[in-house]
């Protein structure tokens, strides 16, 4: 079980009120009269775990909330988060992590982008949807957005791998046939000729990264890429103070298993190197994975939904960068424009090379 954790308020040396990490700067913010404290810079580097003493600890079975008790109006509260705002005043909470049964986070990738700039993304993203509907373009923000830090695992290994496979050559024949006029013509035709191919690649990953959440859809985040993770920095409270940040819910085996899918497809393309010829088959690759290491780093996305039609769409914004992915209605009308000229067109290519054989 954690215990409960009496948060620092992050107090602003000017009025008292609660600061927050501001996007884009070194800075905690207070909100309501401006003054900005700067972080301290790091005093050590990311640090990475090893994965072969992660698995030789106890495992946790049951997992107990973060509890919080606000410095502002003692209210206790529960939750799954690592860091918040208390719901009855405001205050910014962060969990002690030093206490949690989870890993804690190692590094942290601190906003970027700040709400407006978070609006600029959305607005930009908007005006170059394709097929979709006029009125889209006059949605400029957001009905809501926060500012989220969500847990992500990062594996580095070194692997060394056993293909079986073939290598294709190419050669070229003459071949004879009949045209439709009747007559014997000769044409060009290409083979494969096919070799027995084995061998052994080698290839060290770093910072293969994977979502540790379930709360986000994986697809969407991965759509987010890339991450600038050598900007990642160690982590500390300051830098989620007045964000929301989510514990991980995928453990580290789940999370290196699709590190693995990843990483298997860039040996796969190791292997076909390795092969050579015009075109390669694999059959087989047995991988070996040594010195596995890894770390929870939390990643910023700014998280909205946005009103058209009725309906609610989701977004979601690399904090980092501004990349933006997310939800979008479609319009019948466009898209059925746009067959109609690809059909057109394409007649008018056939009618010109009918023409051009007459």
């Amino acid at each position: 079980m954690t215990s409960p954790t009496r948060t620092p308020a992050h107090p602003c040396a000017g009025c008292g009120a609660s600061v927050a990490f501001a996007p884009g700067t070194t800075a905690l913010r207070c909100p309501y009269c401006g003054l900005e404290q700067q972080i301290a810079a790091p005093t050590r580097q990311v640090r990475e775990l090893s994965y072969e003493a992660f698995l030789a600890k106890p495992r946790i079975q049951t997992l107990a909330p973060n509890q919080f008790t606000c410095p502002g109006c003692a209210a206790r509260t529960e939750s799954d988060a690592i860091s918040r705002t208390c719901q009855f005043c405001g205050t910014v909470l962060v969990a002690d992590t030093a206490n949690d049964s989870q890993i804690a986070p190692e590094a942290v990738l601190p906003f970027a982008l700040d709400r407006d700039g978070a609006r600029s993304a959305l607005r930009t993203w908007v005006r170059s949807r394709w097929f979709a509907p006029n009125r889209l373009k006059k949605v400029t923000e957001a009905e809501s957005m926060k500012s989220t830090y969500l847990p992500h695992w990062t594996f580095d290994t070194g692997t060394v791998s056993d293909y079986v496979g073939q290598r294709g050559e190419h050669y070229w024949i003459t071949t004879s046939y009949t045209d439709s006029k009747g007559q014997r013509r000769t044409r060009r035709e290409r083979r494969t000729r096919w070799y027995p191919a084995g061998g052994r690649v080698a290839r060290d990953f770093d910072d293969v990264l994977v979502p540790a959440t379930t709360q986000v859809d994986v697809e969407d985040l991965n759509e987010l890429q890339p991450w600038p993770l050598k900007q990642a920095v160690p982590f500390h409270p300051h830098y989620v103070a007045g964000h929301h940040s989510l514990r991980y819910d995928t453990e580290p085996p789940v999370g290196l298993e699709q590190a693995k899918v990843i990483m298997r497809d860039v040996i796969e393309k190791d292997c076909r190197r390795d092969i050579g010829g015009d075109v390669q088959r694999v059959f087989s690759v047995d991988t070996h994975y040594s010195n596995v290491m890894f770390k929870l780093v939390l990643l910023p996305v700014w998280a909205g939904n946005y009103l058209f039609s009725g309906k609610t769409y989701q977004v979601l914004i690399n904090g980092a960068n501004g990349e933006v992915q997310g939800d979008r209605p479609y319009s019948a009308v466009k898209i059925a424009l746009a067959v109609l000229a690809a059909s057109v067109l394409i007649g008018a290519v056939v009618w010109l090379y009918l023409a051009a054989r007459t």
